[in-house]
C-alpha cells in the first residue's frame, strides 16, 4: 500500500480537493480509498470535473465522483450529521448514487449537536467586531466540551443507541445553556441572537434533531475502525485528505484565529502506524502562488491586487467573513514546512495567475518586526529583515496572542518578479529550499502537471 498525505501549508483552500481528486484519477485510477484524517463539516474542497460537474467536498472525500473511490472519515474527525446528509442527497442529485455506499464514519467520530452549533454562533454574534473567524458550524466548541466534559462527549457510535444520545443532548443541553445564557445579557427581540438562542429554549430540538439524522443508522454508514484497517489492507492506494491548513493549526497557528484541529500529517501518520505499518508514505505540501484566508487574522501580504484576476468558488461565508489576498509570503511558507517536519512533495497551484495579472511579487522577509523581540519567538534576520521565525513549543495562549499581535503589525519586504512560469517556479524553489514538484495552472485535474515523478514514489 501506498499512502499520500496531502496536508495544506497556508491558511487553507490551497486545493486539497482538486490535489485529491487529480491523484485518484492519475496515481489510483481511480480506484482508491480516501480517508479523512482532521477537521470536520465545515470543509470546502472544490472539483471540477472534466464533465464540468462542480461540487464542494465538505465531509464526503473530494474523490467521490470517481465511481471506485471510497470514503473513511477517520476519529480524528468532527462530523455534522444533518450537513453529511445534506450533501450526500446534493451528491445523488448529482448522479453520485451511491454515494452513501461508498462512506463510512468511525464510531469514535465526535458528533456536532444543536447545541454546539448555537452556542458558536452566539459567541461569534457577541464578539461584534472581534469576531475570529469561526465558519459557525460548531466545530471548535464540540471539540472543546469534549476535553472539558468527555463524559457528555457524543461520538458517532452513540447515534446507534437513542437512549444514550438522548440522554447526553440533555446534559449538554443544560451546560452549555448556562454558557450561553452568561453571554447574552441583553438580546435584540427579532435579532439573530435571539434566534440562536432560541433554539435552547425549544423542549422539541432533540427529539426533532434525532429524527432528523435517523437515516445516519438506516444507510449504516457507523463502523469500527475495523472496517478502516481491512480497507486498508485491501488498497493499493490511499489518499489522507487533509482539512484546513498548518497556520490554522490548533497549536502552530496564530491564537485565536485557529481552528481546533492538528492540520499536520500527525494524525494521517498516527493511523497509518496503527493500521497499516510497513507501507510507503508519501506527504505532499500544497501551497498557491499567492496567500488566501477567509475572515480575519494576520496575513502580512495583504494586497487588492489579485482580486480582479482570482475567481474563487468559497468566496464568502456568512460566519467567516470575506476572502482576503495576499502575494507569496515565504516566511509563512517556511513556517508552515517547519511546523510539518517537512514534506516530500510540494504541489503550487493558481500557478496561471501570475500569467493573467503579468507579474508576480513574494516577500523575502519582515520588516518593523521589533514587538516580536518581545515574544517566546526565534528570531533569523539578515540586514535588519526578519527571514524565519519559530515559535517556541508549550508557549501560553497569552503569548501566542502576542505573537499574533506582532505579526499583525510587520511589514513585508516586497519584490517582483516577471510573469515567466520557469522563473517564478525557480524563485520559489529557492525561497522554500526544495523544489516544486506539481504545478495547477486551473481548477480541473487535467490543469495538474507532475514536474518530477519521482517525488510520488
Amino acid at each position: 500500500m501506498h499512502a499520500y498525505i496531502i496536508v495544506d501549508l497556508g491558511f487553507g483552500d490551497a486545493g486539497k480537493g482538486l490535489l485529491t481528486d487529480f491523484l485518484a484519477r492519475n496515481i489510483g485510477a481511480g480506484a482508491v480509498l480516501v480517508v479523512r484524517y482532521n477537521g470536520g463539516a465545515q470543509a470546502g474542497h472544490n472539483v471540477l470535473t472534466p464533465e464540468s460537474r462542480q461540487h464542494t467536498f465538505a465531509q464526503f472525500g473530494a474523490a467521490t465522483f470517481l465511481p471506485e473511490a471510497r470514503t473513511f472519515l477517520s476519529r480524528y474527525v468532527v462530523i455534522h450529521p444533518a450537513a453529511l446528509l445534506n450533501e450526500g442527497d446534493l451528491l445523488q442529485r448529482q448522479g453520485v448514487i451511491d454515494a452513501y455506499a461508498r462512506l463510512r464514519i468511525s464510531e469514535q467520530a465526535l458528533v456536532i449537536t444543536p447545541y454546539h452549533q448555537g452556542a458558536n454562533r452566539i459567541r461569534e454574534l457577541v464578539r461584534g467586531k472581534e469576531r475570529h473567524g469561526s465558519c459557525g458550524v460548531g466545530v471548535g466548541e464540540a471539540v472543546e466540551d469534549a476535553l472539558t466534559h468527555p463524559e457528555d462527549r457524543v461520538v458517532a457510535g452513540d447515534l446507534l443507541d437513542p437512549a444514550v444520545l438522548r440522554r447526553k443532548l440533555r446534559r449538554i443541553r443544560e451546560w452549555k445553556w448556562e454558557q450561553v445564557a452568561l453571554l447574552c445579557r441583553e438580546i435584540p427581540a427579532g435579532s439573530r441572537l435571539e434566534r440562536e438562542y432560541s433554539l435552547f429554549e425549544n423542549e422539541e430540538v432533540i427529539e426533532t434533531w434525532i429524527g432528523s439524522i435517523a437515516r445516519i443508522n438506516e444507510l449504516e454508514l457507523v463502523v469500527s475502525d475495523d472496517v478502516l484497517g481491512g480497507w486498508l489492507n485491501e488498497t493499493e492506494t490511499v489518499l489522507f485528505e487533509g482539512a484546513q491548513g498548518v497556520l490554522l493549526d490548533a497549536e502552530a497557528g496564530f491564537h485565536p484565529y485557529t481552528t481546533w484541529s492538528n492540520c499536520t500529517t500527525e494524525n494521517a501518520l498516527r493511523l497509518v502506524d496503527e493500521m497499516a505499518p510497513g507501507a510507503e508514505v508519501t506527504r505532499i505540501g500544497v501551497l498557491r502562488t499567492h496567500m488566501v484566508r477567509h475572515g480575519p487574522g494576520p496575513l502580512p501580504t495583504e494586497t487588492e491586487a489579485l482580486r480582479p484576476v482570482l475567481h474563487e468558488n468559497n468566496r464568502e461565508g456568512e460566519w467567516q467573513g470575506g476572502v482576503r489576498y495576499g502575494w507569496f509570503d515565504a516566511q509563512l511558507a517556511r513556517y508552515a514546512l517547519r511546523v510539518n517536519g517537512g514534506v516530500d512533495c510540494l504541489a503550487l497551484t493558481h500557478l496561471d495567475m501570475a500569467e493573467r495579472l503579468g507579474y508576480w511579487q513574494y516577500s523575502p522577509g519582515y520588516k518593523n518586526f521589533t514587538s516580536l523581540n518581545n515574544t517566546r519567538v526565534e528570531l533569523t534576520q539578515k540586514y535588519g529583515v526578519l527571514t524565519d521565525f519559530q515559535v517556541v513549543k508549550n508557549v501560553t495562549l497569552d503569548e501566542r496572542m502576542r505573537i499574533t499581535q506582532a505579526l499583525l503589525a510587520v511589514s513585508p519586504v516586497l519584490e517582483t518578479c516577471e510573469k515567466n512560469e520557469d522563473i517564478l517556479l525557480a524563485k520559489v524553489d529557492e525561497l522554500l529550499g526544495q523544489p516544486v514538484d506539481i504545478v495547477a495552472r486551473g481548477p480541473r485535474a487535467g490543469d495538474v502537471q507532475i514536474l518530477h515523478p519521482h517525488s510520488l514514489s
